[in-house]
C-alpha cells in the first residue's frame, strides 16, 4: 500500500505547528521516547472569549471555565468511524483519567469537543454525537466532557509569528488543518499547548502536558 499520502499529512501538521516552535520541540522529544525538561509549558497569549451551545442547549461563555484547564478539539458525526481525532485514544488516555480522578485535582480539567461537518463547519444537532460518547467513553459524564455547537474556526485563529493554525489543504482533515488538532488552555485563558490528536503518541504527550500545567498551578499553590 502506498504510504506518501500518510507521510505527506504528517510533514504538513508538522511544517503548520513549526509557528509554535515549543510545540514541536515536545513532539520531537515525544518521538525519541525522552521525558522532557521543560518546568513550564510556553504561553501562546489569550484565546478569544468564545460562546457555544452544549448538548443540553444551554448557551456557555468560555469565562465559566477560568477555574478549570480546558482541553478543546473538534469531533464529527461520523466519529470513532471517520474522525480529525483519534477519539479512541482521546477517551482511554485521558477522558478516562480525568474521570477517573475527578474527585482530585483533575476535576478541574474540561474537554470540549465542537462539533463539525468534517469540512470545519458547525453542527446543530449533537445528538448523534452525544449518543456516541456514551457507547464509547465508559462513565460518560457530559460535565466533564462537553460537546459544543459554535464556531471553533474563531478559537483556533491563533497566530504566531505571522501565521496561524487556520491553514487549509488536501493534506489536512475535510482541507482544514485545525480539526486535527487539540488545544490546552490554562485557567487564565491562555493557550498552552498545540498538538496533533491523531495519534496515540501525541495524546499520550498531551497528557503529560496537562500533567505538567497542573504541576505549575500546584507550585503557585505552594508558595502561598
Amino acid at each position: 500500500m502506498d504510504k506518501t499520502p500518510v507521510k505527506n499529512k504528517k510533514k504538513a501538521l508538522l511544517a503548520l505547528l513549526l509557528v509554535f516552535t515549543p510545540a514541536l520541540i515536545l513532539i520531537f522529544v515525544s518521538s525519541i521516547g525522552c521525558e522532557h525538561k521543560f518546568q513550564k509549558l510556553a504561553d501562546f497569549g489569550k484565546i478569544k472569549p468564545f460562546v457555544f451551545i452544549d448538548a443540553d442547549n444551554k448557551t456557555r461563555i468560555s469565562s465559566e471555565f477560568k477555574n478549570d484547564i480546558v482541553l478543546i478539539s473538534t469531533i464529527q458525526n461520523d466519529c470513532p468511524n471517520v474522525c480529525a481525532i483519534s477519539l479512541w485514544h482521546l477517551n482511554q488516555l485521558i477522558y478516562q483519567h480525568i474521570r477517573k480522578n475527578s474527585h482530585k485535582k483533575m476535576k478541574q480539567v474540561r474537554i470540549i469537543s465542537f462539533v463539525t461537518d468534517g469540512k470545519g463547519n458547525p453542527v446543530k444537532n449533537l445528538n448523534e454525537v452525544r449518543s456516541s460518547l456514551k457507547d464509547l467513553a465508559e462513565g460518560y459524564d457530559p460535565k466533564l466532557w462537553i460537546i459544543a455547537n459554535g464556531d471553533a474556526r474563531k478559537i483556533y485563529d491563533v497566530s504566531n509569528n505571522g501565521q496561524t493554525l487556520l491553514q487549509k489543504g488536501d493534506n489536512y482533515f475535510g482541507g482544514e488543518a485545525f480539526q486535527e488538532l487539540l488545544l490546552l488552555i490554562d485557567k487564565a485563558g491562555n493557550l498552552r499547548m498545540v498538538l496533533p490528536g491523531n495519534e496515540e503518541g501525541l495524546i499520550r504527550r498531551m497528557k503529560e502536558n496537562i500533567a505538567l500545567l497542573q504541576k505549575e498551578y500546584d507550585k503557585i499553590k505552594a508558595r502561598k
